[in-house]
């Protein structure tokens, strides 16, 4: 059984920043910029924020007269609430005609001032967070089909790129495979799937086996990873994907450089090492045969001989083939090669 498809979205879209500060609390918004730009008409920022896609700055009066007919919120702050100031920009989104979609834990119509207006306007106010009801509890039994999950040292580092990129490279050399989305943003791009983290934890693997169900032998879920199994809070949806959807293969992803957790700076960032025997040691548990095919690597800070450089160095190091997949090139060619290579 396959997750049901979100309802169909109404777009364009105009992405919505407010006063961010942090562009790792902007994915959202950035991954909606990278793999759906035909969908994303500018972006609106509110005073104070420092955050941009690059996207044309528009009002949203603006924005619907290009075409808009929705604004989407495209950052996740921790906790996934909406402040309340931001709240006056979000009814002049409904009162230029636009729709609101969000991916926060906070429901669009649980706060009075934007449920009042789209009721007055007939506007639509979209939570993409929501699960899918009746989910079971894990069996752990095995399924067929092949599947692959994306883990990271942190949050925010480029799980979901890589899934992404990872599936497209699949189906260019004309494999069957499917990019299982497990966060607003994948779930804003793909057109559905199941918002991790907005599901009671003791049914989270068995969301993770119903995203990822029994297929044919050679298909290929590509699930997106959310967390780390290192992180001081989010360590339990990394956990839940990992034992629920009993992947064949992982890939780890890293940003080159990183020291610290994103937001928790008291706690460093696992090695690369560490990572990959954690992830295999605890995802064995469902899937003995589970093996890493290696690194993918955030150089996006870096310069292009400087990220090349150290692909080349870390794949030395680690023994394994290390890639940016945003950068294509050889080194993300022996990556795909990896992960299908017969076990």
């Amino acid at each position: 059984m396959h997750p049901s498809p979100i309802t169909a979205l109404p777009g364009p879209y105009l992405l919505f920043l407010g006063d961010t500060t942090e562009p790792g609390y902007a994915k959202t918004a950035f991954g909606l910029r990278d793999w759906a730009p035909d969908r994303c008409i500018g972006e609106h920022v509110l005073a104070g924020g420092s955050v941009s896609t690059g996207l044309p700055a528009m009002t949203p009066a603006q924005a619907h007269a290009q075409g808009a007919r929705a604004m989407v919120i495209g950052v996740a702050n921790a906790g996934g609430f909406i402040p309340s100031h931001w709240v006056a920009a979000l009814v002049e989104g409904l009162e230029a005609g636009l729709d609101i979609v969000s991916g926060m834990h906070a429901r669009l119509r649980d706060i009075p001032g934007l449920r009042d207006t789209a009721d007055r306007l007939g506007r639509q106010l979209l939570d993409v967070r929501q699960p899918p009801e009746a989910i079971p509890v894990a069996s752990g039994r095995r399924r067929s089909g092949k599947r692959l999950l994306t883990v990271g040292t942190d949050c925010a580092l480029g799980k979901k790129y890589t899934a992404l990129a990872l599936a497209g490279a699949f189906r260019d050399r004309g494999i069957d495979a499917d990019f299982r989305a497990t966060g607003q943003t994948g779930i804003l791009i793909a057109g559905g799937g199941i918002p991790m983290d907005a599901v009671v934890s003791d049914f989270a693997a068995g969301a993770a086996e119903l995203l990822s169900p029994a297929a044919a032998p050679g298909h290929w879920d590509i699930v997106e990873g959310q967390g780390s199994l290192f992180h001081p809070a989010y360590a339990g949806v990394s956990l839940a994907l990992l034992h629920g959807s009993q992947p064949d293969v992982l890939v780890v992803c890293h940003q080159a450089g990183r020291k610290a957790m994103l937001g928790y700076p008291g706690y460093a960032v696992p090695t690369i090492e560490e990572t990959i025997c954690m992830a295999i040691r605890l995802g064995q548990r469902t899937n003995p045969a589970i093996r890493c095919a290696g690194v993918s690597l955030n150089t996006a800070h870096l310069d292009a001989d400087v990220a090349a450089r150290l692909l080349e160095d870390e794949a030395r190091r680690l023994d394994c083939p290390v890639a940016d997949p945003m950068r294509r090139g050889e080194a993300f060619e022996r990556l795909v090669a990896e992960c299908l290579a017969p076990a």
